[in-house]
């Protein structure tokens, strides 16, 4: 992607390592616009689900007989649904019938891929997370409805399945539209350790989960988990948003940055930069 003109800021000459894959180029752009030079190392990629037959029968169902909630958690997913439906002849249906339904996004990368189609989502998650959907959910008269969940990725997400049971939904339609793959080859993976370790990175910025557990899948499978924890200690980490965090912490991570309300591109540079001011 050809780089527009050059932003005056904090970032300038600064190494950002970016594990990202689908929106690589976007966000490598937006730091190099701002001067810094950025280390690429496409960690995963996105699919459409191998089982195309069983998102079919879903969005039959669903346009058959739609719940009276959709829980959104990713406007991916709610991206690659209307896809499917469009390839087999079905959107305008399933636009129909969404239009119907009360629609509770997680945040708003959901609510941008409701727009458009045309749609508002009724519900917002209390903050974009799992968490934030229950906390929004405990509010709702959940009694004898039927609620339909768009997934991360292929995350069967037991919490939030335990707790719509516990309150007494036996039958939760969920649906997996995306996976996960690995993108880049294991060479790559290990160089960004190697950079880290030898304290070249000012930054490197995480955006999904799957980068992470890709990162430490390939540092245990080397032998190289103790420098992965060394690099990563003497650089700064940037998380996307409040799963981005947790699952750095959960890695024993510390996280320097996030941005604050609003969890996209433009809102982590932004707080990137304040970072090196």
């Amino acid at each position: 992607m050809s780089i527009k003109s050059t932003i005056d800021s904090s970032l300038k000459g600064k190494t950002v390592a970016l594990p990202e894959s689908r929106q690589l180029d976007v966000l490598a752009a937006l730091f190099e616009r701002r001067q810094a030079k950025v280390l690429r190392v496409p960690m995963i990629t996105i699919l459409d689900s191998p089982n195309q037959d069983s998102i079919i029968c879903w969005l039959k169902a669903f346009i058959n007989n739609p719940p009276r909630y959709f829980i959104i958690l990713t406007g991916e997913g709610l991206r690659r649904l209307v896809a499917v439906a469009e390839r087999n002849k079905l959107k305008d249906d399933f636009i129909c019938k969404l239009s119907t339904v009360r629609k509770i996004c997680r945040g708003p990368k959901p609510v941008k891929a409701l727009k458009e189609v045309g749609l508002k989502a009724e519900y917002l998650g209390k903050e974009p997370t799992t968490e934030g959907i229950i906390a929004t959910l405990e509010s709702l008269n959940l009694k004898n409805i039927d609620i339909a969940v768009q997934l991360y990725g292929t995350d069967p997400n037991l919490s939030l399945i335990e707790y719509l049971r516990s309150r007494g939904i036996s039958d939760v339609r969920s649906i997996a539209p995306y996976i996960y793959a690995e993108h880049s080859d294991s060479a790559k993976v290990i160089d960004l350790i190697e950079h880290l370790h030898a304290d070249n990175v000012d930054l490197v910025a995480f955006t999904s989960k799957p980068q992470v557990k890709r990162l430490f899948s390939i540092a245990k499978e080397y032998g190289l988990e103790s420098k992965l924890m060394e690099g990563l200690a003497r650089t700064r980490v940037a998380a996307i948003g409040p799963i981005m965090q947790q699952e750095l912490q959960d890695h024993d991570v510390e996280v320097s940055v996030m941005p604050e309300g609003k969890y996209s591109m433009k809102p982590l540079i932004k707080a990137v930069e304040s970072l090196f001011n």
